[in-house]
Formats: C-alpha cells, sequence, structure tokens
C-alpha cells in the first residue's frame, strides 16, 4: 500500500500507535541526576549499591547487648542479673566490649557491641541496683539514668534482635535495572545504598501549542465568541505526568503562517516532541495539517477512534540532527485527551527510556452498567467511574470484573464535556466490531490512575 492511501484510509488504533512508536530510534541521551531531582525520571544505568545495608549489625529494638548464655535460665520468676557497663546510642560506636555477666544499654538501630550475641528487648527487663534489687518498674521505656543492673526475666537465644550487617542488600549488586522509573521508595533505596546521583534518561522537551481563532489564555476576557483554553494547561500536565518537560508554545490563530512560525520556534528549541491541539480536521480554518507538511512530513492521519478521529501525526527530521514528532490532536477537550492517551503518551515514555511492556495502561476487565451505542467502525473508549463498597474499593463480579458506569450520565460522553472528564477514573473500551452495547455487557478497561 503506498504512502498517500496510508495517509487516506481511516487507521486502527493499533496501526497508528504502531507507526508513531517505529518513528523513534530511541530513548533520549543519559545525564546524570541528583537524587532530589530524579523522581519520575527513567534509569538509563543500573544502579549499584555502595555499601552493604546494613552497613554493620545493629539492634532491632530499645533494650540491652548481651549474652545468650548468661541468661539462659531466666524466667519470670528467678530473673538473671547483669551489670549495666555503658551504654550505645544510634549514631555512635560502642567502646566497650560486652564481657560475661554484663549488659550494655543500647538503642534501636545502633552498632552491636563487639562479643554481644543478642538483644533483650527493654519490655522483659528491670532496672535493678548493683545488688539486684529492682529500682523502677518492669518494662519502663529505655530512657533515664543508666541503672547499676538489669533483671532479664525471659531466657534469650542468640541472634534475637539483631539485624546482621548485608541482610538487606550486600555491597556491589545492581539493586535497580535500568528502565526503571524512579519511584520515592527506589529514590530510598538508591539513596540508603551509598549513592548521591543516578544516571538517567533526560526528560523528553515536549512543546504545547492550542490553536483557534476562538481560544482566549485563561484569566483573559471572552469577548462575546471566545471560548478559555483548556487544552493547553490540560495538555501540559499530561506531558509532565507521562515523564516528559512541557514548554507552553501559546495560542496561535487560525492562520497558516501564525502556526508555522510557532512550529518554527519550537524546532530552534530542538524539542522532541510537539503536540498541537486543534486545526486538523477539514474545515476551511484547519491549517495544522498543512503547517506540518511544510516543515516536515505527514505520517497519517485519522485514526477510527471515537473520539478523536482528526488526528495527525508527522516527523521533522532536524537539520543540525535529531528528530521532533508532530502530534495534530483534535479541538474538542476529551477528544484532545484520548488521543494524547492512545498516541502522544506511549510516545513519551518510549522517549523518556521505559521499556516497551511499560509504554500503555495496564488493562482491567469491566462491566459496563449503562447500554451504549457509538459511530459503526470506530473504537470507542468511554469516560467511566467505578461502583464502590463501603470500603472505598471498586466492585467486582464473581469474575473480578469492575462495575463501571458512564461518568455524568449519557450526556458526559460527548467530546467537549469535560466535567465528566474529569470525573473520569477510568476508559471503558468498546471495539468497532459493536455499534451499540446493552447494559451490563463486558468490556475492557483501562485505569487512568495507574502506570
Amino acid at each position: 500500500m503506498t504512502t498517500e492511501a496510508v495517509r487516506d484510509r481511516l487507521l486502527s488504533v493499533e496501526e497508528a500507535r504502531d507507526a508513531v512508536l517505529a518513528s523513534i530510534a530511541g530513548p533520549t541521551e543519559p545525564e546524570v541526576a541528583y537524587l532530589s531531582e530524579a523522581r519520575g525520571r527513567i534509569l538509563a544505568e543500573d544502579v549499584m549499591s555502595l555499601t552493604a545495608l546494613p552497613p554493620w549489625d545493629n539492634s532491632a529494638m530499645d533494650g540491652y547487648a548481651i549474652r545468650a548464655a548468661d541468661v539462659a535460665a531466666a524466667t519470670d520468676s528467678a530473673p538473671a542479673r547483669l551489670e549495666v557497663i555503658g551504654e550505645v546510642r544510634a549514631g555512635s560506636a560502642p567502646d566497650t566490649d560486652i564481657t560475661r555477666g554484663s549488659a550494655i544499654r543500647i538503642a534501636t538501630g545502633a552498632p552491636i557491641p563487639p562479643r554481644a550475641d543478642a538483644v533483650v528487648q527493654v519490655e522483659l527487663t528491670t532496672p535493678a541496683d548493683e545488688a539486684g534489687r529492682p529500682v523502677g518498674a518492669r518494662g519502663r521505656d529505655a530512657a533515664g539514668p543508666l541503672p547499676a543492673a538489669v533483671l532479664i526475666h525471659e531466657a534469650i537465644r542468640a541472634g534475637t534482635a539483631i539485624r546482621k550487617a548485608g541482610d538487606d542488600l550486600s555491597k556491589g549488586i545492581a539493586i535497580l535495572a535500568a528502565g526503571t522509573r524512579l519511584t520515592p521508595a527506589a529514590i530510598a533505596l538508591a539513596a540508603g545504598s551509598g549513592n548521591e546521583t543516578v544516571t538517567v534518561h533526560r526528560q523528553p522537551r515536549i512543546g504545547v501549542l492550542a490553536t483557534g481563532d476562538e481560544v482566549r489564555g485563561t484569566g483573559r476576557p471572552l469577548g462575546p465568541a471566545g471560548i478559555p483554553d483548556a487544552n493547553g494547561p490540560g495538555l501540559m500536565a499530561l506531558a509532565e505526568e507521562a515523564g516528559g518537560h512541557a514548554t507552553t508554545l501559546g495560542i496561535a490563530a487560525d492562520r497558516l503562517e501564525g502556526v508555522r512560525a510557532r512550529l518554527d520556534a519550537a524546532l530552534s528549541d530542538e524539542v522532541d516532541l510537539i503536540v498541537v491541539s486543534g486545526g486538523v480536521s477539514v474545515g476551511p480554518y484547519d491549517v495544522v495539517r498543512a503547517a506540518f507538511a511544510e516543515i516536515g512530513r505527514i505520517e497519517l492521519w485519522r485514526v477510527a477512534v471515537q473520539p478523536g478521529k482528526p488526528f495527525a501525526f508527522g516527523v521533522v527530521d532536524r537539520p543540525g540532527g535529531g528528530r521532533t514528532l508532530l502530534f495534530g490532536l483534535p479541538g474538542n477537550p476529551v477528544s484532545s485527551f484520548v488521543t494524547f492517551e492512545l498516541f502522544v503518551r506511549p510516545a513519551i515514555r518510549k522517549l523518556a527510556g521505559l521499556p516497551v511492556d511499560r509504554l500503555l495502561r495496564t488493562p482491567d476487565r469491566a462491566i459496563l452498567v449503562d447500554a451504549v451505542s457509538k459511530s459503526p467502525g470506530r473504537r470507542a473508549f468511554l469516560r467511566v467511574v467505578a461502583e464502590r463498597d463501603s470500603a472505598g474499593g471498586p466492585v467486582r463480579d464473581e469474575q473480578g470484573r469492575v462495575r463501571v458506569r458512564l461518568a455524568g450520565g449519557g450526556r458526559g460522553q460527548g467530546s467537549h464535556v469535560l466535567s465528566a472528564l474529569a470525573i473520569a477514573e477510568a476508559l471503558a473500551i468498546v471495539p468497532e466490531s459493536v455499534d451499540s452495547l446493552p447494559s451490563d455487557a463486558p468490556v475492557d478497561l483501562w485505569w487512568l490512575d495507574r502506570d
């Protein structure tokens, strides 16, 4: 099939998405980032543990470091008496060895003194004087003056309440693999194993342009025929959430020269991807496709989806090297959101360095409570909310399928209805092969708050 035929044919979601992803040779180049700046970034190299974790044997609780043999016969009615010869706090090294019949008071996380082989928790002890007489309540917290002795009310086995060096991690092993997204937990692991910096892929640079004579910047007077710009701020947020660094290209009127000028400015900044909303249909003022064709080449146009059929994708091979991807999305806010979800988000995630099996949402199964109809031959992505139980969890049937309803009711599925989009928790997918579904029909589901 010729390139022209592909452009003119109504493509399936998979055909369009595969073409988009095939145009991306690989992720952005690696760079070094401090952990404080790395949340959400994708690792370009494995992260190694620079130290064992924990680095040394330490106490798992507040209490006393002891020799287990000294309390082998201890009982509640006949406790063992040990002389308290010192203490060790977290953050300080022990300066005294345990000897036969002695104990050292120890805090949680403090290093285990030499020759100690167990820690007895403070709840099993009573502070005592030199003669072994109690001088405080049993099991009080391990604070206050250091007692002369301590009574141990239970036999303790060797190894009790000791975290051994390297129990969690050994030194010199890979702890996070390339391609991993740096969550707060992953950052804590990297820091806890001694890393200050990590090698990550550069965040893709995204330019976002809204178009339309009627579109006004947020907070600006609307006049008799203006509407606030929802697409610009919304697409900026979507691009950032997908892993990109977004920059606004402003709002362009429906004039070819104005759109072209803003695209040229973005190309001079060597952005990786440009997202334009509006101007990609077949109306007399839809100039975005023409602008794409002037600065690069259009790879595809029109996809069999609802909402979002007028979708354009192109590429620009920059003279100085590198490639910029061009995405023309519909002007209606919901259509813009859905086409971003289907095609732009996976592209940003691939550029950012995520592996192929992490580019799309994880699918789920659902039962759509409401009956629906759609345009023939197009795949519909319906905005839905889940029914929830008293604990706030989604209600599932005996087959594990989530019960979902149309967000905003039947009227909420219009491509202009932002209020329903804002409350939607997921997209329910109705295939091209059916034009309508009865109530309680099974559907596939994409949760919008999960990777």
